[in-house]
Formats: structure tokens, sequence, C-alpha cells
């Protein structure tokens, strides 16, 4: 079922509609974004059916295309020892859609890419808009696709409305999976104390349009933290009695569930102060640091690094002013909690990200188990360039697995552990990309000498993604890196 009908460009318009039957794209978020813009790229025409604005979601607050709903950052850009970097690298090898509006975009924040929100979803709209192979459709669509659409992928994401997941359950056999989901603060910049608070990255790193100065950091005593700490697990917080005993995802913990787990957690986490020094006071080291990060490209918002939350909002107001430069700080936007869905993939999906019990339907994003922007839009990516490939009549190849598209889709389809003891227990959990999911590689000698230590992690992960690399681009028909570096 169908509701509603808004049309940026009405179906049938594009020259190529005569050659190749369109595929559909049900979800306009990073992964649906990107598997239109992979399948247009591609010479086939493509639907894109996006809900909003006829109907919204807990988190979304626009009708912009690729809207991002927590964090402002892409993470790490780093592709020669972190994991995500080399996603990055290998998108952008493939022509991604989100890679090149998040580089036309980006702020400064250290190593990491982070762009500005309202820059990255409307350069993304535009493009696709623009695309005479791409038509946008504004409306809702409640249940699986209808058998004429033949090639379709489902990219509806963690906020899938509740009909069409209901259809996916019906259709599949399988409870969907769920997870807690947090959104941290965003504070206006003129309203943080810079007398307290002082510009630097960690260790002074410098990353893409970065400086070496690129967070805000808000320096804590031992007792400031500790009276913080207290603030956090004493807090008012929202319940969710629907949705008790759902799992959080670890990469997103509430500030507040951290604190929980014992009072040095969040030193170890994101109010580490390693690698900073108070430019106020270098003679003072802090207890703790909280630090903020650019949100915009005007540089008027920052937002609270690893703060999501589940704190009712009159309360976010109350303890986020007790940290040292934060006591008058004005938020642009408070912290809160959404729900995550997703499928039992590994089951459910074959290697190609088609549902098993019914050959053209592919699911993308984080409905998948995926989990962050650059992940979902990977996958989208590729279900994108499978679709269009059986629409060509072309072979359907996946990545290889030594490449992070190859190991990011390698857990999705079949990377998790069956438990002997429960052979019925789903195992299968969201994560995001890391080296963990690659086969493994030995570290390069140096002058025939064994490396030990921090060396031979470096060295190995920078022989895993030089390895990466080049299989990626024979994957996609590019010439080797020496090649096309001449």
């Amino acid at each position: 079922m169908i509701r509603g009908s808004l049309h940026s460009r009405p179906p049938g318009t594009n020259p190529a509609d005569m050659t190749h039957a369109p595929i559909h794209v049900v979800g306009g978020g990073l992964a649906g974004s990107e598997a239109a813009w992979q399948i247009a790229e591609a010479g086939v025409p493509v639907v894109l059916h996006e809900m909003r604005p006829l109907r919204g979601t807990e988190a979304h607050k626009g009708e912009a295309l690729a809207e991002l709903v927590c964090s402002n950052s892409f993470r790490s850009d780093d592709a020669e020892t972190n994991a995500v970097g080399l996603l990055h690298a290998e998108m952008r090898l493939a022509g991604s859609l989100i890679m090149a509006s998040g580089d036309a975009n980006q702020v400064p924040a250290g190593s990491a890419l982070a762009v500005d929100r309202d820059g990255f979803s409307a350069a993304v709209t535009s493009r696709l808009e623009g695309h005479p192979l791409v038509s946008v459709v504004r409306e809702e669509v409640t249940g699986l696709p209808p058998a004429a659409w033949d090639q379709t992928i489902i990219a509806t994401g963690p906020l899938t409305a509740p009909p069409l997941a209901e259809a996916i359950r019906a259709a599949t056999g399988a409870d969907a999976l769920a997870f807690f989901d947090a959104i941290a603060p965003i504070v206006h910049f003129d309203s943080i104390d810079l007398n307290i608070a002082w510009f630097q990255s960690r260790y002074d790193k410098v990353g893409p349009g970065g400086t070496g100065k690129d967070y805000l950091n808000c320096p804590m005593d031992k007792e400031q933290y500790l009276a913080f700490v207290r603030a956090l697990i004493e807090g008012d917080k929202t319940e969710f009695k629907e949705w008790e005993g759902t799992p959080y995802f670890d990469g997103c913990l509430p500030i507040e569930v951290m604190a929980e787990r014992g009072v040095e957690t969040l030193r170890h986490g994101p109010m580490k102060p390693t690698g900073l020094t108070n430019a106020h006071d270098p003679s003072v080291k802090p207890y703790a640091v909280v630090q903020l990060r650019q949100d915009n490209a005007l540089g008027t918002l920052y937002n609270m690094v690893g703060f999501q939350t589940k704190l009712r909002h009159g309360e976010q107001t109350r303890i986020f002013r007790m940290i040292p430069g934060l006591e008058n700080a004005e938020f642009a936007r408070l912290g809160g909690l959404h729900r995550n869905t997703y499928i039992n993939s590994p089951v459910l999906l074959d290697r190609t990200l088609q549902l098993k019990s019914r050959p053209g339907l592919r699911f993308a994003g984080q409905i998948t188990g995926c989990e962050g922007y650059v992940e979902s839009a990977a996958i989208g990516l590729l279900a994108g360039r499978f679709a269009a490939a059986a629409r060509l009549g072309r072979p359907v190849e996946a990545p290889p697995a030594t490449t992070a598209l190859g190991a990011l889709l390698n857990h999705i389809t079949g990377g998790h552990i069956v438990s002997d003891d429960e052979p019925g227990k789903r195992s299968f959990q969201p994560m995001n990309v890391n080296f963990g999911l690659f086969p493994p590689i030995e570290a390069p000698r140096t002058e025939g000498k064994r490396l030990r230590g921090k060396d031979k992690t470096v060295a190995k992960k920078k022989a895993m993604t030089a390895r990466a690399l080049d299989d990626c681009r024979r994957w996609l028909g590019l010439a080797p890196r020496a090649e096309a570096a001449e």
C-alpha cells in the first residue's frame, strides 16, 4: 500500500525509461540516497520513495534527503590505519554521492571528517533531484513492494514506519530486532565560556580541513567530575515501558548509562583527558574533559561529543550546565532517544543483500544491521550496484572480503556467531566497520626483523589497508594505484 504522492519529477519522463524498467528505492536516508545515485550512474532509471514530509519520524526535523539525525561526524578520515577511513577511501573510488557531498561540506574536526549537516543534506537532495534518471516521490510505502517492482531496495533505516516493519516481519517470519540509539545535545557557540574552555584536538592532531585545534575542551577537576557523574546517575530519565528489554548498541550508549557502569567509565571514554593540555593553565592536568565539536559551517553550533542521552530535557539543561565553561550554555537542540530496528540479515539475506525468499527485493542501510552513517551509505552503495547489475543483465559481483566494503558485507550476510548451547537464539548484532572483520594479514618485516607492540599493530593496519585499496580498485575495474598516479 502507498499513501500520498508528490513527485519532484513525474515517472516516465526519463528518456531511459523506454530502455530499462526503473528500480525502486524505498527510503531517502543515506543508504537510500546512495543506492539511488549508484543505480542512476549505472544508466538505469530509479524511483526514490521518501515518506517525509507526509509522515515524520521521532528524530528527523526536515524533509531533505540524507538528513543527519545524530552526530555530524563521519568519523576518522585516515585511510591508512583506520577502518572507517579506509571505507571512506573505497567509497570515493566507487563514486559515492555521500562522500562527495561530505567532502564538499566538511567542517574542522581534527582527524575526523565532520560536515555541516544542513549543507550536506541539501547537496545530496540537489544532486539527486537534478539527475535525469532519478525521480523522487514523496509518499509512504506501507507494505512490501508490489510484484511489478521486480527490483526494489528497502532502505528505510532504523526508523522504519510500523506498517512497513510489520509487513517485513510477516513476510520473513522473523521478528525484527531493535536497540536504542541516542542523540547528543547541540550548544550555541557564543554561550560557551572561552575563559574556561580552550581549542585543541587530542594530541594536536590535524585532520581534513582542520588545524589541530578543532575541538572545544571543558576541563573538570576530580570533585567536579564525581559530582557530575552522581548527577547523571540520579537525573530523571525518559521512560520507555513499551520498549523494555531492548538492548543498547555499545557504540552509541547514553552518557548516563555509561556513568552507571562505573565511576571511572566516562574518564576512560568520551571524557578522557589524555592528549589535552589546558591552555589557560598548562600546569594543572584536567581530571576529565568534555569535548565539543563544530556542528555547522558557520561555526555557530557545537555538539557535545559522546553525550547521547535519555535524560529529560529539564534535567539535561541543569546537569550539563554543571560542566565548567557551559554554566550559561544555550542549547540549540537537546538530546533525545529513538528506537532502531534491524532484521536478522545473516538468516534472511543472500550475499547480494537480496531477500532469500523473494529474489529482486534487497535491503540496505541500518535496517540490515550495520551501524553508522558511513556504513549505512556503504551498504546502500553495494545494494544499488547489485540491483543495477541485475537490471542490466550483468554478473552481480560482491567486493572481495579483503576490502572494507566486503568485510562489512560479510558481517551482515554471515559474520555472526551461532551458539551451540542455544541454537535457536540469534547472536547477530549491529557493528561499525573495524579491522576485526577483515581476513588476517601478517605484519611486514623491517630489515628482516619482526615488529612488536604498537609498531607491529600499525604495520599490520597499513598492510591491510594497502591490500584493501588494491583489491577494491580491481573489483571496480580501475587502474592499479601506481598507474592511476601516473
